[in-house]
């Protein structure tokens, strides 16, 4: 009763939500559930969905909690109870939106990658900056940032736990295209999604080498790849990493126009050299985000399929006792734990998105700056061009 008095007494941010698949169902969860788990200083409130299709959103508005529907999201950006925009539509999109919303005031979270081609990032972060000025925030949906044992390893690097760093190894796996016969979905095709593997999953390990580090590459060496070059057309409707073929007798094909993979390197202003490798045809591997950094003091290693564990080698132990010691990322002071269960007791992927909705909202209520910023999705946007540019030219070194 007391905390349903509290909510109750908490000022509102009415939230409204542009697109409703994959992403939209994973926002929805940490806007629906965020105050439930953090106290906030604001309370969510979720004021309405858009998706172009009017019974497939209504339905994910009832579905998710939400408490109107919009066929067009210029309505939904034009609502009164509606003062934050949540944009999870295709990349295609990002800017168009994302500017509109900014220009009328709202503030604004948008999936990464930030958008399709540097320009549109600029100008998205330039809509930003312009916002900021009139107390409005912008933030980019890097969640994997609000991992817990993400956030700890942060907190030891920025310590200076593992000294100058030397090596950042990410690898980000995936094998849902390795059927040649998945069929060609928007993610395929570079006019909606910008490139493949590369903005879909290079954008969040690019994000997270920066954020782990605290600093920018200079430059990449890239090779890019695309396996299956032609694929079924869809037929009907895709949802998350799935979809259907065209089905009935003989299949019509269209072209994929992105990667299948990428793999690069580059450099960062310290000296340390870091690798990326970013594919969606690695076959077994669902969701294999993996990272190990080293330093002259000590590595950390981490893998999304063990979400709540950290890695840590000291490496100014005696060699006699030292090694690799697992940390279990779930005691209440490690970052976001406290409001969560006791020592022991696991988080998982959706979690992520609870805590960036806190982080949003108390960024808001104390008229502190967003992070991760439109300027660094713009950042990663750069260093994504770069990567194609250098793969285009057989892995020849391009500044970012």
């Amino acid at each position: 009763m007391a905390q349903q008095e509290s909510e109750a007494a908490a000022p509102t941010l009415g939230v409204g939500m542009v697109g409703y698949a994959f992403m939209g169902a994973a926002h929805s969860q940490g806007w629906r559930n965020v105050s439930r788990v953090f106290d906030l200083p604001v309370r969510p409130v979720l004021a309405a969905i858009a998706g172009r299709d009017p019974s497939a959103v209504r339905a994910a508005a009832d579905r998710h909690g939400w408490a109107a529907a919009e066929t067009d999201w210029r309505d939904l950006i034009a609502r009164d109870d509606v003062q934050l925009v949540d944009i999870c539509t295709p990349g295609d999109s990002h800017a168009e939106i994302a500017i509109a919303a900014l220009e009328a005031g709202k503030h604004v979270l948008c999936e990464k990658p930030l958008a399709n081609t540097v320009a549109e990032a600029e100008a998205m972060a330039a809509a930003a900056e312009a916002a900021a000025a009139r107390g409005q925030l912008a933030m980019v949906g890097f969640n994997y940032r609000r991992v817990p044992a993400v956030a700890h390893a942060r907190e030891l690097i920025a310590a200076g736990r593992l000294g100058a760093l030397r090596h950042l190894r990410f690898t980000y796996l995936q094998d849902w295209l390795v059927d040649p016969g998945f069929p060609l979905t928007w993610r395929l095709l570079k006019e909606h999604a910008g490139s493949g593997a590369l903005g879909d999953l290079g954008a969040h390990i690019v994000d997270l080498a920066q954020y782990l580090a605290g600093e920018r590459l200079l430059g990449v060496s890239a090779l890019a790849q695309t396996f299956v070059t032609e694929r079924p057309l869809l037929a009907g409707a895709s949802a998350g990493l799935s979809g259907g073929g065209s089905g009935g007798g003989q299949p019509t094909y269209g072209r994929v126009t992105v990667d299948d993979a990428a793999l690069f390197n580059g450099r960062l202003p310290s000296g340390a050299l870091a690798s990326f490798e970013a594919t969606r045809m690695a076959a077994g591997r669902k969701n294999a985000l993996r990272f190990e950094i080293n330093g002259e003091l000590g590595s950390l290693a981490f893998d999304l399929e063990r979400l709540n564990e950290l890695s840590f080698h000291d490496h100014t132990e005696p060699a006699s006792s030292s090694g690799f010691k697992r940390i279990l990322v779930t005691e209440a002071d490690h970052p976001y734990l406290a409001a969560w269960w006791p020592p022991g007791h696991a988080l998982g992927y959706e979690h992520t998105f609870t805590h960036q909705a806190r982080d949003l909202v108390e960024a808001l209520a104390a008229g502190a700056p967003a992070s991760p910023s439109f300027a660094d999705g713009l950042q990663v946007q750069r260093v994504l061009s770069a990567v194609e540019r250098s793969a285009a030219q057989d892995a020849v070194y391009t500044p970012v």
